[in-house]
């Protein structure tokens, strides 16, 4: 996540948490799907990508363009095809060579399909520490953005095999997050100009350990949609709540979210379990895979696959701005 160390000095200031109660259940649709996530698989694409061997994967150098190698593998092998002419979208914001891998998973209904879900994460991170804590220099960013990445990818894998989307939905991991949101600005001014008719975007961000809270993860701007109460009301659970903390440090704005809400004007926001009370390792050489807790993140892409199903089906567009 962008620049969030500025925010460190005032992580134990947090005020009490409240929740979103999940409304007129009756409505509420089945909260699981005849498909079960595997740790295993969580585990081996997270443990990957925050390897020393990708020397924290910052843009533009080469442990970045091994994690795009991975990723564009994984879409490949999991018939996930390039949405572009291939995976690798160049970032025209960076004065280096750097590129976002995107991929397309076709919607089933011949209207519905010129609608589009975004589904996101930043695959980049800060790199190499040059003054090194204990003799550990490589920032390997599981929490910061791993967790998100590997999320996004098993819910490629989902959906590519399901093939029950009516909506398209694209798959995005986004380069130069820790630069300045690059790798998103980029694309979001690309697909502007191509008409692209984008719904919503749910963006996955630092989900690799759990909150000590009565509900699964909150989303940065709250109350900017009804995407919380319409996530809740398709799991038929308490999945998202609100996090004062969201909206004191304006975390709405620090994500690759903001770069599509701020050209589209649609629900476009970040998930995160990252709560400023559960991970002391932000941009930090311990935010590795040792640190995080694998079936939290298994559960957690269970629990919201059956509400991005739903994004991907309803009749009309359900999710909304509300200011």
């Amino acid at each position: 996540m962008k620049k969030l160390f500025l925010l460190l000095p005032f992580l134990f200031l947090c005020c009490k948490p409240s929740s979103v109660v999940v409304k007129d259940a009756a409505n509420s649709v089945p909260s699981h799907l005849a498909y079960t996530v595997q740790q295993k698989d969580v585990a081996k694409t997270l443990q990957y990508l925050a390897s020393d061997e990708l020397e924290g994967r910052e843009t533009g150098q080469a442990g970045m363009v091994k994690a795009a190698d991975y990723l564009e593998q994984f879409f490949k092998d999991n018939r996930v095809k390039p949405y572009f002419i291939s995976y690798r979208d160049t970032l025209s914001t960076f004065k280096g060579t750097a590129f976002n891998v995107v991929g397309y998973v076709e919607g089933t209904d011949a209207v519905l399909k010129n609608e589009f879900i975004i589904l996101s994460a930043h695959y980049d991170h800060i790199g190499i520490d040059k003054k090194g804590v204990n003799g550990d220099f490589i920032n390997n960013g599981a929490n910061d953005d791993a967790s998100g990445t590997t999320a996004v990818a098993e819910m490629a894998k989902y959906f590519s095999s399901a093939k029950n989307n009516k909506r398209s939905i694209l798959f995005v991991f986004f380069a130069g997050e820790e630069k300045g949101l690059l790798g998103s600005k980029h694309l979001a001014k690309k697909l502007k100009a191509q008409d692209f008719k984008l719904y919503a975007q749910f963006n996955i961000e630092m989900i690799g350990v759990p909150m000590k809270r009565d509900y699964l993860a909150y989303i940065t701007g709250f109350d900017k949609s009804n995407m919380a109460g319409k996530i809740n009301q398709y799991t038929g659970k308490n999945t998202i709540g609100f996090l004062p903390k969201e909206t004191e440090f304006q975390l709405f704005y620090r994500s690759d979210n903001f770069s599509f809400y701020d050209v589209f004007k649609v629900p476009c926001q970040s998930v995160s379990t990252f709560d400023f009370e559960n991970f002391e390792f932000y941009h930090h050489v311990s935010d590795d895979f040792n640190a995080m807790d694998i079936p939290h993140m298994t559960s957690f892409i269970q629990e919201l696959l059956p509400a991005v199903a739903q994004m991907a089906n309803t009749p009309t567009q359900e999710i909304i701005m509300l200011k």
